[in-house]
């Protein structure tokens, strides 16, 4: 697949889970598309839960949904401290809003939730924070990805290839 044109944002934060954060990164920049990673501004780079660097290439005060194709939420425990960074979830729902595509999985479902933006979706996530997305209003699937309309999700690292490939088929 040919993703020349397409600009992808990729959020970090601390103690995001490196399959999570660098199997999409690596997998949108063999297909073409530029890959940004956007930090939620309070430092330059952050560490995963084993200490993997990942150096932000831009703050998500400065993140617009014009200038983005879609955004990918990493889980690990990152999205609990995403979640509390208004500028990481106003950049999700303005993605959402404006029907690009938004990516999560496993934790990050946390950050849809902040975002508000599962009321009547499909969506799937680690099954430890099923009952936060039902809750925001989200019905669960436990399966590999979970693909309404822009939203794509999936519950845990052994899903990544499915996770993937579905947002670079989206982009195509």
């Amino acid at each position: 697949m040919n993703l020349q044109g397409k600009k992808v944002a990729v959020l970090a934060e601390d103690n995001y889970q490196e399959l999570e954060l660098w199997y999409p990164y690596y997998r949108l920049l063999e297909a073409g598309a530029e890959v940004v990673l956007v930090g939620s501004g309070d430092k330059d780079v952050f560490k995963s839960k084993n200490g993997y660097p990942a150096r932000v290439d831009m703050d998500a005060s400065d993140a617009r949904a014009q200038n983005f194709d879609a955004v990918v939420v990493p889980g690990g425990f990152a999205p609990d401290k995403m979640r509390k960074v208004k500028a990481m979830t106003s950049f999700v729902r303005e993605m959402d809003d404006a029907g690009k595509v938004v990516a999560a999985i496993c934790h990050a479902g946390w950050v849809l939730v902040s975002a508000g933006i599962l009321e009547g979706r499909k969506a799937t996530c680690v099954v430890n924070i099923k009952d936060d997305l039902e809750n925001a209003g989200a019905t669960y699937l436990d399966e590999e990805v979970v693909i309404d309309g822009n939203l794509i999700t999936s519950r845990t690292p052994p899903d990544l290839p499915a996770f993937a490939k579905a947002i670079v088929d989206a982009l195509a």
